[in-house]
């Protein structure tokens, strides 16, 4: 079941994650897609360094892989900041975020990956922070405890969630910059797979890439996973130039059809429409159904086949739509 993991939009390795930071843009004219976020973003920059301040905190949200930790790079490079990454789930108690925060510069960035996941201890010493720049300590234990203010540097905090929903509502209030980045189109991801092969140094033809970017489900670190796997293909199967043909033949051996699709969502939506009739299903029970945790439906399958039209959240549960049923060439009986 290896392969399955090539449609998923979370890093697979520390080796994906060195090649991944080559293929990162540096300043936002390189950036491709997102042009909302994008031109929005430029604006703030060139305000807060016209007024000498830094960069209001920024909230990123949206599917994994379509660019939060690079648009994160980006805005500290345009502010001539530094950068500190970190992530929800590391900064385990009050101590280690003062760590952190401490150790900024002025006008730094702090990058919270996966900042819904905040202890909650952790996410109330940091409004003081993000509001009034301070930091309130307690020294000691019991009746000789006592409170201490610290003064930080002004700083940014960009905070990245694939679950906006998940955060409460006082950290979220404390963003000044809120963008949902959303799923790439095909002709920005054909730009992206033509830019990654140049830095890697592979001969593609246009229509490879398009091909590869018809199969990305609308992520860039899929594009740039599924282009590396075919490079494979490409160097045993003809002479390391990836064409047409080979990248036909190298996505039909990964499983992965005309539209993206691989064996887990074909499983997601046969299970929908045969086992269940089309729906409504529960997630809990789809998810119990074909062997996959809840959090892997939530976040890597359903939101490319809510885009496409395949399936659509209800109330009740989850329902097959007539492109679904196509696809899979089952007859579509209106109910």
């Amino acid at each position: 079941m290896e392969d399955n993991k090539i449609i998923s939009p979370e890093l697979e390795n520390y080796d994906e994650e060195k090649v991944e930071k080559s293929l990162r843009p540096k300043i936002l004219s390189e950036y491709i897609g997102q042009d909302k976020v994008k031109e929005n973003m430029k604006v703030y920059i060139e305000a807060a360094k016209k007024r000498g301040e830094p960069l209001d905190h920024v909230l990123l949200y949206g599917p994994p892989g379509l660019g939060k930790t690079t648009l994160s790079n980006i805005i500290s490079n345009e502010m001539n900041s530094n950068i500190k990454i970190t992530s929800g789930p590391a900064i385990t108690k009050p101590g280690d975020l003062a760590a952190l925060l401490t150790n900024l510069s002025e006008f730094d960035v702090l990058f919270i990956d996966e900042i819904h996941r905040l202890n909650k201890s952790v996410e109330e010493i940091l409004y003081p922070a993000l509001e009034d720049y301070t930091l309130d300590i307690i020294i000691g234990k019991g009746p000789s405890a006592r409170s201490i203010r610290l003064d930080l540097p002004k700083f940014t905090l960009i905070g990245a969630t694939t679950k906006a929903g998940s955060l409460t509502t006082p950290l979220r209030d404390r963003f000044g910059i809120v963008s949902r980045l959303e799923l790439y189109t095909v002709e920005q991801l054909e730009e992206i797979v033509t830019r990654s092969a140049a830095i890697l140094e592979i001969n593609i033809e246009k229509q490879a890439s398009n091909e590869i970017a018809r199969r990305s489900r609308g992520t860039p670190r899929i594009a740039n996973r599924i282009l590396r796997r075919v490079r494979d293909y490409a160097s045993v199967l003809g002479d390391g130039t990836i064409n047409l043909s080979i990248a036909k033949i190298a996505l039909n051996k990964l499983e992965i059809d005309n539209l993206g699709l691989d064996e887990i969502d074909r499983k997601m939506l046969e299970t929908i429409i045969v086992t269940y009739g089309g729906g409504p299903v529960g997630l809990e029970t789809l998810a119990a159904t074909i062997g996959e945790e809840v959090d892997t439906i939530e976040d890597v399958y359903e939101p490319y086949l809510i885009q496409i039209g395949f399936i659509s959240r209800t109330p009740r549960g989850r329902i097959a739509l007539p492109d679904a049923y196509k696809h899979l060439g089952i007859e579509y009986i209106t109910k």
